[in-house]
């Protein structure tokens, strides 16, 4: 199985080819969310979808990047299972990013400081950036002192899936692998601003299997529901607004909206982080649009807004480099494989097993779990 999405970008010392555009500014507001009837079809169809203003900029930069041979291969129509069993796991081979993907930094800690030595987001070509996202009313101008209002959203040029971006804060303010409030806001508007059901947004940390340690998000589509997005939760009492999932393949910490208090969720979940990665628990994040905690009612669409938590074991220095790398898409339920004979051969049992080695021993998820409920008690 795959690792999600490494973070990597070409060497800056390859010249990008002529015809790329300069990246505009895209300028959008909250009157642009799509709160109702961004919902899955009988027969999950990506290119039938209709498409907002956000996913035609992403998607016709990212494919006029393909043609001008910016990634690191072509992406054609990957090789798609869903496997038998409860958990309808999506398995999708993807040989060549398994042989053409960057090797990820060896991490030593879920804190580790940035280090300018290593490959970094300063490095990017400017090609390989689409757009930068601001809120309205403006971005601040090109070239000027860096601010927190807008990121780059850039090409992942070994790609999972069609229209794999990464979103990066300003990258000449050399920001390490921790979540932050403001950087995953932006995330919350890209889900929203989209109309497919399937644009997803995570994040790994460190000892998660990000491989750069500089700070960013992966965003991409997906044509297949995961079960994520509909399973009922349980709250956890007495916090309010934070719940546990279970029945999944990999049970995780839940956060709702229905497209308010944006800000407030973004800070709740970066709250929950930090406390996980004071204790020395690596994480994983992923928003998708989503039921209510309860779980879906009949006939209702899945118009609000999940953002899953993932406590997990930290896999650090050779450790990481000798496991199986089980990163966000893995925990959702989304499995990218770089081998034929282990797509072919991959059954829902052999993956929760491969899963489940990554995740805490249930006495020290319970324990994280009280803590938790008491900190937003508080």
């Amino acid at each position: 199985m795959a690792a999600e999405a490494d973070g990597e970008q070409a060497p800056p010392e390859q010249p990008g080819p002529p015809g790329v555009p300069h990246p505009e500014d895209f300028v959008y507001s909250e009157d642009e969310f799509i709160l109702h009837g961004a919902g899955w079809r009988s027969e999950p169809d990506p290119p039938t979808y209709t498409l907002s203003r956000f996913d035609r900029a992403l998607q016709e930069g990212w494919k006029h990047r393909m043609e001008l041979g910016l990634f690191r291969y072509h992406l054609g129509e990957l090789q798609t299972r869903v496997l038998p069993g409860p958990m309808r796991l999506v398995a999708q081979l993807n040989v060549q990013r398994g042989v053409e993907k960057r090797k990820p930094q060896l991490i030593h800690s879920v804190r580790q400081p940035f280090n300018p030595q290593e490959f970094n987001f300063t490095q990017i070509r400017p090609g390989e950036v689409l757009f930068r996202m601001c809120r309205s009313p403006a971005c601040p101008p090109a070239g000027g002192r860096p601010q927190p209002d807008y990121v780059l959203v850039v090409i992942n040029v070994s790609p999972l899936e069609l229209g794999h971006v990464l979103l990066l804060p300003e990258p000449t303010l050399r920001l390490p692998q921790l979540l932050t409030p403001e950087l995953l806001r932006f995330g919350l508007d890209a889900v929203l601003l989209s109309a497919h059901p399937g644009f997803r947004v995570g994040f790994n940390s460190l000892g998660a299997f990000a491989s750069v340690n500089h700070l960013h998000l992966h965003g991409f589509y997906l044509g297949w529901p995961l079960l994520v997005e509909s399973a009922p939760a349980e709250p956890l009492s007495p916090a309010p607004g934070l719940f546990f999932l279970r029945g999944v393949p990999a049970p995780g910490f839940l956060f709702y909206s229905q497209g308010e208090g944006l800000d407030a969720l973004a800070r709740d979940v970066c709250r929950a982080a930090d406390r996980l990665l004071g204790r020395g628990v690596a994480y994983n994040v992923l928003v998708t649009r989503g039921a209510p905690p309860r779980g879906p009612a009949a006939g209702e669409a899945r118009r609000g807004l999940r953002v899953l938590l993932w406590a997990r074991r930290a896999a650090l220095g050779a450790e990481a480099e000798a496991a199986l790398a089980v990163a966000l898409c893995e925990l959702a339920g989304h499995l990218p494989v770089a081998a034929a004979a282990a797509f072919h051969g991959l059954t829902e049992a052999s993956a929760l097993r491969a899963i489940r080695q990554h995740l805490l021993p249930e006495p020290q998820l319970e324990q994280l779990r009280g803590d938790l409920a008491r900190l937003f008690a508080g």
